[in-house]
Order: structure tokens, then C-alpha cells, then sequence
């Protein structure tokens, strides 16, 4: 049995959390900013009341075997509060975050030997502070080392299960772009304040392309492996979606909260940048949703 801590209870740390209670191997504890009584989520399989305790103060957290950051991707500092606590006998850091700079977000509060980023596929919604909507299983993707081995154990024997699979992979560079380039395009969705169906016209599919296309160059110059055919097969996956799903980042817009424009479109602008790649489409959705952020629309 191992204690596995969860800093950040949204919606990916809520069906983190229910992932882990489905294996009974595991002392679970969901640290929060504010008191939290329970913790349910609803799955295709039923109802899960997850059963972990709470802690709500950094400095007098349990020590954890492993610690898992399921915070928006702008919170690195809030969540390395934990860490002192935590991971005060070396305890990993699983950091379950959008985007491509996990490690640039994390390296100055831990170790670089203690430190997993991990790519997630878990569509999910946040129904209240207490309660999430898990729609499917959950696919994970790590590095092929001992620490990815070691968090794939965390979720059943062979890391794999009805409801999650995780995946370990030598090529992780291919696997983070592969899902920017997807999430990237999720801002259209959010600039509109509309769900996945916007993206079903002729119109919406055209910009959709060309959006994801500009992620491919950039994932492309970082040393990722993208097909030419990938922004045809995001934009498919999209119109496959039930038409009113909701990504995270519309989510975020809608509830008047934060959103984690940056670590998506912005990130694809600054790797653009430094290799003299122009991204015309996702500046713009990056400039709009800054500027939303900072009350100037």
C-alpha cells in the first residue's frame, strides 16, 4: 500500500482520486484549499465515493510515497507548497498538467530524478466543488523509466484496468505535442463560449485545421513525430464528441475562473518563437483570452 497524494481536486484530480480508490491498494489523500467533506464521482461503471482523508494545510500534510499535481498548469508555486510535507522522505512528483513544459514549471522545486510528467486523456467535468463527471476511461502516457514503471503500478498490477490504461512510451516529446496539438484548437471552443459542436461547420472546420496545423510545425521543430495528417484527425475526433462537451478551457471561461490559455496556445507561440515559426492563429487566441483574463474585452 502506498499514500498517494493529490494536489488539486478538479476535475482531473477528482477522477485521479476515483482511479486510485477503484484499486484498494491505496491510502489516498486530496489536499485543498478549503475543507472538503467528500469527495463523488460519477463514472459510466456508477457512483464512486471516494474514500481518502483531507488536508487543507502545506505545512502539516502527511509524508506521501508519491505525490500526483493535478493543478491548473498557472499554479506551479501553489502546488510546490505541498511538496515540503509531502515529499519529506523523496517522494516522486507525477505532474498531470495540460501542456508541454511540465518540467520547466517544477524543476526548481524538485529534483529533475524525482520528477514525472504525465500526459492525460480523461474527459471529465467538474459538476460541483464535491462532485465530478467522468464520461470515459482514462488513458496515461509517461516516460519508459523506473519512476514511469513505478506510477503505472499505482493504478493495478499491470497499470491497466477497464477504466485506465497507462501507457510507457520512449518517444513522451510525441506524446505532450500530440495532445497540445489537440487541446490547442480547444480555444475556439472557448473564445465562442460554445461546446464541441461548434466545431462541426464547414467554416469552424477550416480554422480548426489550420490551427492545429501551426502546432505541428512547432511540435515538429521540438522533436516531436507528427503526421501531416493529424489536424484532420483532431478535428474528426472533435465532431465525434458528443456536441455538448465541454473542454476545460471553455469550462474555465464560462465559470468566470482562470484559464490556462498560456501553458496551450501560449507555449505554442514561444516554442514558434524560438524556432522562427509563425503562429498567426493560436497568437490571436492567446492575445484574446490574455486579454479577457485582464478585463481589457
Amino acid at each position: 500500500m502506498a499514500r498517494v497524494a493529490i494536489v488539486g481536486v478538479g476535475a482531473i484530480g477528482g477522477g485521479l482520486a476515483a482511479l486510485l480508490d477503484a484499486t484498494n491498494l491505496h491510502e489516498i489523500v486530496l489536499c485543498t484549499r478549503r475543507p472538503l467533506e467528500a469527495l463523488t464521482v460519477d463514472t459510466p461503471a456508477g457512483e464512486v465515493r471516494v474514500r481518502a482523508r483531507n488536508a487543507c494545510d502545506p505545512a502539516n500534510a502527511p509524508v506521501a510515497d508519491w505525490v500526483l499535481v493535478a493543478t491548473k498548469a498557472y499554479d506551479a508555486e501553489g502546488a510546490a507548497r505541498w511538496f515540503p510535507a509531502l515529499c519529506a522522505n523523496g517522494a516522486p512528483v507525477a505532474v498531470v498538467q495540460n501542456g508541454v513544459e511540465h518540467r520547466e514549471r517544477f524543476q526548481q522545486y524538485v529534483s529533475e530524478d524525482r520528477l514525472l510528467p504525465v500526459v492525460i486523456d480523461l474527459p471529465t467535468e467538474r459538476k460541483a466543488e464535491d462532485r465530478i463527471h467522468v464520461r470515459g476511461g482514462a488513458l496515461m502516457k509517461v516516460e519508459d523509466t523506473r519512476l514511469g514503471k513505478s506510477f503505472a503500478a499505482l493504478f493495478g498490477a499491470a497499470g491497466s484496468r477497464a477504466d485506465v490504461r497507462v501507457e510507457l512510451t520512449e518517444d513522451f516529446t510525441t506524446a505532450m505535442w500530440w495532445k497540445l496539438c489537440f487541446n490547442s484548437v480547444g480555444a475556439l471552443n472557448a473564445l465562442a463560449m460554445k461546446p464541441a459542436g461548434l466545431l462541426r461547420g464547414e467554416a469552424m472546420g477550416r480554422v480548426t485545421l489550420a490551427m492545429a496545423a501551426e502546432c505541428v510545425s512547432v511540435g515538429r521543430a521540438e522533436g516531436a513525430h507528427l503526421s501531416d495528417s493529424l489536424p484532420a484527425e483532431i478535428l474528426e475526433k472533435y465532431r465525434k464528441q458528443p456536441p455538448d462537451s465541454v473542454n476545460s478551457l471553455l469550462a474555465d471561461r464560462r465559470a468566470g475562473r482562470r484559464t490556462e490559455w498560456d501553458a496551450r496556445n501560449g507555449a505554442i507561440v514561444r516554442k514558434g518563437e524560438k524556432h522562427g515559426i509563425e503562429t498567426p492563429l493560436n497568437r490571436m487566441a492567446a492575445a484574446l483570452l490574455q486579454a479577457d483574463e485582464l478585463g481589457s474585452i
